[in-house]
Formats: structure tokens, C-alpha cells, sequence
């Protein structure tokens, strides 16, 4: 293959991603040409509403995913947090790359921390992963949907629409924003999202040069992880938005995986660790799923899914 097409959405976080990718693989193979294919998903274009009232994150990625199908691309880089759990079955993710830091960020122009917020501040998230934690730390917060790309969500900020924001890190620091993060917040305050701060290489399935293609940008640790984190959230229903997390970390010979099932209003939150071999990956996301689904999160679940 001479050149090699990469399916992208337009945002400059997306952008930078793919661009990220194209320069991995000209460096591991001398002779490939790479262009990007951009393209603005549905996703970007429903971006006055709530995510979950629109259609979830699948929308960042379906008509990434139709290029592939239809020939236009070879491979569509994603963030793996936008990733749905079920893929279509002509397609593939063999790759995941070195992950970025997977915590979120604090940023505010008043305040040093999460924990600094007064009663009735404005805190500015879309996700109800984050909505659910945060609620529980402060139940008096006024929280208000924040959507758009990093630069819309910081000019909203600046604009004094918000008290303060919460976004991943990885997206700040990579667009070279570090300087705008105010906090980074533990995982024992808040617990990140499914592959937050990892990068996905999706391809089809049944494509062998793409797959040998890009098999060097695979970061091993980082697949592990990332797979006992879906592993959790597919046992979860988490193809939908969710107030879910989870984070894996590899221990010597072990995965390490928290996770947490909440109410959005942050009255429960049910949190619980499973550990085991890295061979058992898809047992270890499951086992917990299972525990926190018995300590009342199906209840918690099937009043969201109804």
C-alpha cells in the first residue's frame, strides 16, 4: 500500500489525533504516504442538546465507521471513550495506543480545586459520569451542559458562563493547553470514563495489510487496560451514556480495575475493585460488573434504560 487514507473527524482535538497517527506510521514505514479524510459526524453537528438526548456517543463515529465500510478510508482514529462496545462485525480494533493521562481536569478562574467550590457555583460538564461524582461531593452544585470542542468549551468559561469546567486531560494536553489546568483530579475523587486518554485504530476486519500496517502503533499495557475496562462496561450496557466508570492499571502480572455504578442526582454511588491475571481480562471487567450490579446498580441501571 502507498497510500494509506485516515478517516477523521474535523475538531482540532480529532485532527490532532490523526495527525499524531499519520506521523507514528510515516516514522515505522519509510515510503507511506498517509492523508487524512475529515469529516464532521452527527455528533458535531447536535450540539445545542445533551449527548444522551441526541443519541450517545456512537455519533462521533458512525460515519467514520461508513467510510471504512464504503472504501473511503482505510482506518478511522478515535478517542477510545467515544468508542461503542459493540462493533459492526465487518470492522475491527486491533490497535490501541500508548494512553495519554486518563483523569479529568478541574479548570476554573476562581477557584484551585473541585473541593473549593461553594454551595451553587456553576460547574459546566456533558457527562453524566461526571454530573453523578460531583453531585455526590456537592450536592448544592448547579450543574449546566457543556458541549462543543475544548476552545468552544474554555471560551465559555471565559465568558463567565461558568464557574468552572470539567474536561479530560488528555484532550488539554494535547492540544497544548496545560497551562488552563487548574486541578487534576485524583480517580479517588473522580473516577474516569471507559478509555479516557487512549487512542483507537479502527480498520476492516478482513483487511490484512491495514492490520500489519499499523500493528506497530499498538501499545500492549494500554490494550489491557482499555479491555477490562469495556469488558466492564459491556456487561454494564454501556454502548449507552451511562453513569459508569471505570479504571484499569496493570500490577506486575495483574489488572487492577475500579469501577462505579451512581445516580445522576449523586445520592448513591456504588464503587467496587476486582483483580486478576492480565489473561483474564474479559473475566475481571465482568466479576465486578456483576458485584456492583448485585449492591443495587442494576436497580440504579434499569431506572436509566427504561
Amino acid at each position: 500500500m502507498k497510500i494509506l487514507k485516515i478517516a477523521t473527524r474535523k475538531s482540532p482535538l480529532a485532527l490532532w489525533q490523526a495527525e499524531h497517527v499519520k506521523n507514528k506510521l510515516i516514522q515505522a514505514h519509510s515510503g507511506l504516504s498517509v492523508e487524512l479524510v475529515s469529516m464532521q459526524t452527527e455528533g458535531d453537528r447536535f450540539l445545542d442538546a445533551p449527548l444522551i438526548a441526541v443519541g450517545g456517543k456512537g455519533l462521533f463515529i458512525k460515519e467514520l465507521e461508513q467510510a471504512l465500510l464504503d472504501g473511503r478510508a482505510d482506518i478511522a482514529v478515535h478517542s477510545m471513550k467515544d468508542v461503542t462496545i459493540d462493533l459492526p462485525d465487518e470492522l475491527a480494533l486491533p490497535v490501541i495506543m500508548e494512553r495519554e493521562d486518563p483523569r479529568d481536569v478541574f479548570i476554573s478562574n476562581t477557584y484551585e480545586k473541585i473541593e473549593d467550590l461553594p454551595a451553587a457555583a456553576v460547574l459546566g460538564t456533558s457527562s453524566l459520569r461526571r454530573q453523578s461524582q460531583v453531585k455526590a461531593l456537592h450536592p448544592e452544585i448547579v450543574l449546566k451542559d457543556l458541549r462543543g470542542n475544548v476552545g468552544t468549551r474554555l471560551g465559555k468559561l471565559d465568558a463567565g458562563e461558568y464557574d468552572a469546567i470539567m474536561l479530560a486531560a488528555a484532550g488539554i494536553i494535547r492540544l497544548g493547553l496545560g497551562e488552563r489546568i487548574t486541578q487534576l483530579i485524583p480517580p479517588s475523587v473522580l473516577l474516569p470514563a471507559i478509555g479516557q486518554g487512549a487512542i483507537g485504530i479502527e480498520c476492516r476486519a478482513d483487511d490484512d495489510v491495514v492490520h500489519e500496517l499499523i500493528s506497530p502503533l499498538n501499545h500492549q499495557e494500554t490494550t489491557l487496560c482499555v479491555q477490562a475496562e469495556r469488558a466492564f462496561s459491556r456487561r454494564l450496557f454501556g454502548g449507552c451514556q451511562l453513569p459508569i466508570a471505570g479504571q484499569a492499571t496493570v500490577i506486575g502480572d495483574e489488572i487492577e480495575l475500579v469501577g462505579l455504578i451512581a445516580r445522576v442526582d449523586g445520592s448513591e454511588v456504588i464503587k467496587s475493585e476486582q483483580k486478576g491475571h492480565a489473561a483474564d481480562i474479559e473475566n475481571i471487567g465482568t466479576a465486578l460488573a456483576e458485584t456492583l450490579l448485585g449492591r443495587g446498580g442494576d436497580v440504579i441501571l434499569k431506572e436509566l434504560l427504561q
